[in-house]
């Protein structure tokens, strides 16, 4: 929220100031190499999560088919641990 906000504001200031710089090419060029690099590291962000997200989805359905009968509570929430625990976890079924 507060984000979108902060980037609306920045975008209409860059807009208003753009009469006073006579929308010269910097003027342009500084929105563009802005937007450019806040996408650049958003793309970074989001595939992060949506690696750790998928990490954790794997680790569930290994333990739902290694044990069918008793599953074990570990993996109750999976998705809110820590990278080294989903590496630990994976690497255990792959020994199964």
């Amino acid at each position: 929220m507060y984000a979108g906000v902060l980037a609306f504001s920045f975008v209409l200031l860059w807009f208003v100031s753009g009469p006073f710089f006579k929308f010269s090419e910097q003027w342009s060029l500084f929105i563009n190499t802005g937007t450019t690099i806040i996408t650049f590291l958003m793309v970074f962000l989001i595939q992060n999560s949506q690696n750790h997200d998928t990490k954790a989805m794997n680790e569930k359905l290994d333990e739902i088919i290694v044990a069918i009968k008793d599953a074990d509570n570990e993996f109750i929430g999976i998705e809110k641990k820590e990278a080294a625990v989903l590496e630990e976890l994976a690497h255990r079924h792959e020994n199964v």
